[in-house]
């Protein structure tokens, strides 16, 4: 979605259909439910240190509270990382009982989760254009009743680009062929520890993978 990325695209291909990558429009989403969970693991650790000095002050050992699953709370907010990244059908029996301590206790990082996991049923289950409009324009509805600053960056960034991001319904194109290749070159590039000959580099190149 970079602008700059915009420009060179057009003036490469003057007569492509741009696309807004689907992964890069998911990634803020997940990006912004982890910014929640972080927010609220720095302030367990605060509560935690807090909790901390109170017990030295009355000469006391500190003993954490200890939730179901044998997480504390900064642990609890530490090892949900990964399962928000997932639908619910995908979590493990660990992971499932996880989420529903954390949500219990998060409401917030339950309804971001639910908004990203949206966003993404709506890359994965339309096909159609049309429909592609109709549901960004609920999801976009629901983000600014969310009321989460994070996520109306990202409803901002999806409007700013709707065109681009739409184009994606008509044949459901990628970019996944070029960051594939992107890491190949990366990969060539770093077998020689850097490029001082940029022309040979590049004819190298269509040697090899031309």
């Amino acid at each position: 979605m970079a602008p700059t990325m915009e420009r060179i695209a057009k003036s490469s291909f003057p007569n492509a259909i741009l696309v807004t990558d689907r992964f890069h429009v998911q990634k803020l989403a997940y990006d912004a439910v982890q910014e929640l969970r972080i927010k609220h693991r720095w302030e367990a650790l605060e509560q935690e240190n807090n909790e901390i000095d109170i017990a030295k002050q009355v000469q006391q050992k500190y003993i954490p509270d200890v939730l179901e699953n044998g997480d504390t709370l900064k642990q609890l907010l530490a090892r949900s990382r990964y399962l928000l990244f997932k639908p619910e059908p995908k979590w493990t029996a660990v992971q499932r009982q996880r989420a529903e301590l954390l949500f219990a206790r998060y409401p917030d990082i339950e309804k971001a989760y639910h908004l990203s996991m949206e966003l993404g049923r709506i890359y994965h289950t339309t096909k159609e254009k049309g429909i592609a409009y109709t549901r960004l324009a609920k999801w976009y509805n629901n983000v600014e009743k969310a009321g989460f600053k994070s996520f109306n960056t990202i409803a901002k960034s999806i409007q700013e680009h709707y065109s681009t991001i739409l184009n994606y319904f008509e044949r459901r194109s990628t970019n996944a062929s070029a960051e594939s290749f992107n890491a190949k070159i990366k990969s060539f590039r770093a077998t020689f520890r850097g490029v001082r000959n940029i022309s040979y580099f590049f004819f190298r190149l269509s040697n090899i993978y031309a």
